[in-house]
């Protein structure tokens, strides 16, 4: 047992007695995060801060897989729903604030003229996809991205035990800006595509002809394009990248964006579209859960208020230029680069002429967790972000890059490991 991340790991033996993987997300697992060097539980999170269970404090850069976007405690959210706590968080009725931040969605995303909630973004995408399938009455669905855990789009990645055959054989993929592999498989299924679904922009950005040549594909098809927008939405621009790349999708799921870490997620689109909704089955108990509501009204107000986004977009491209610059200082360029929006970024590690990616990935995170910084690899900006803590952030790099070009080049790569390295699983992206 390592001394620096004990407790987490007396915790983590604990809950996986009792919890498959010792945790509810994929993403925080022992999958990803390296067994040994890691810290596993949190205590608490303040702006761009938390906590582990040892005692340990991180600049944050996962922020919680980009569900919190202006930072932990955010005063303006926790008044919010203190003040909604007071009075109540579920009853057997409908509350106001349903329609008070659908309006604002509506006002705010381009795509929305009309709304309905759920609590996660694989609720979402589900729902936005029987919704196209009711509205055109076919079965396939075209999908570029990650969309979550369910049947119909899980089904169509390595990780699709327990899925029925017929299940997953409706979901087809294709390469993020290959138009012409979409267009091959529409021509394929003959008429039979009820959507296209996909993330505006991942790791890639679009080419200028990708992401209207879908929408024009899909008007001309009679087929219902879907925005997943659960990270880009109030990421990108207050109306998500479709805002942000001038491209209108027919229906937009959102999730982590909406609540600053509180459990929401929304299908919005077109009218006649969405009437739809009251013909197929798209209902939970939780969906109008006022605590979350609260919280998103919140945030919903602070993004028209504060230059939320324009904040992170300028700290995220501190961050690209300056890691551009530290991988080219210290010759790591040639397995190393930057990708994604400045604020949801990318280190992408390839293989190093002594080292595989995924030895390599297990040193950075080492490194990076030992030097108080929580990243995967990824830079997911939150408004609490400040300029000294994009220096923190590059200064430590600097201090880990030459480690990994020196591993990159002499193979001892496992030696410099205090643990095992991680391994392939499953590629969402």
């Amino acid at each position: 047992m390592s001394t620096r991340y004990a407790n987490s790991e007396r915790l983590l033996a604990r809950a996986q007695k009792v919890i498959p993987l010792g945790a509810q997300t994929f993403s925080k697992s022992v999958t990803q995060f390296p067994y040994g060097v890691s810290p596993y539980f949190a205590a608490k999170g303040e702006g761009a801060l938390i906590w582990d269970v040892d005692g340990n404090v991180y600049l944050d850069f996962i922020n919680s897989l980009a569900a919190v976007t202006l930072g932990y405690g955010d005063a303006d959210v926790l008044a919010a729903v203190g003040d909604q706590l007071k009075q109540g968080t579920l009853f057997s009725l409908s509350h106001e604030l349903e329609a008070v931040v659908a309006e604002k969605i509506v006002a705010m995303v381009p795509s929305a003229e009309m709304v309905r909630f759920a609590k996660n973004g694989s609720d979402a995408t589900t729902g936005a996809v029987r919704l196209a399938r009711a509205f055109t009455r076919r079965d396939h669905v075209l999908v570029c991205g990650y969309h979550g855990w369910h049947d119909w789009y899980i089904g169509s990645t390595t990780r699709d035990r327990g899925v029925p055959a017929a299940v997953a054989g409706l979901t087809r993929k294709f390469p993020f800006n290959d138009l012409a592999a979409c267009e091959a498989l529409m021509a394929e299924l003959k008429g039979d595509v009820a959507a296209i679904i996909l993330e505006p922009m991942n790791v890639e950005t679009p080419t200028p002809a990708f992401l209207g040549g879908l929408r024009e594909l899909c008007t001309r098809a009679g087929i219902v394009l879907i925005f997943d927008e659960t990270i880009t939405g109030f990421r990108f621009a207050n109306g998500g990248a479709q805002e942000c790349f001038g491209v209108t999708p027919d229906l937009t799921t959102l999730g982590k964006g909406l609540a600053n870490g509180f459990p929401l997620s929304a299908v919005c689109g077109r009218a006649d579209i969405m009437q739809v909704m009251t013909e197929i089955f798209f209902s939970s108990t939780m969906g109008g859960e006022t605590l979350s509501l609260a919280a998103a009204n919140a945030v919903l107000d602070k993004l028209l208020r504060e230059p939320v986004v324009d904040t992170m977009r300028a700290r995220g491209e501190e961050i690209v230029a300056g890691l551009k610059a530290l991988l080219a200082k210290h010759g790591v360029d040639s397995f190393a680069r930057v990708a994604g929006h400045p604020t949801w970024s990318f280190l992408l590690l390839s293989d190093g002429a002594r080292a595989t990616s995924f030895e390599l990935k297990t040193l950075l995170l080492q490194e990076m967790f030992a030097r108080g910084i929580l990243t995967l690899g990824t830079h997911n900006m939150s408004y609490a972000h400040s300029g000294q803590d994009v220096a923190t952030l590059l200064r430590v790099y600097d201090e880990v890059l030459p480690l990994l070009r020196q591993s990159a080049e002499d193979g001892r790569v496992r030696e410099r490991l205090h643990c095992a390295p991680l391994e392939p699983l499953f590629k969402v992206r």
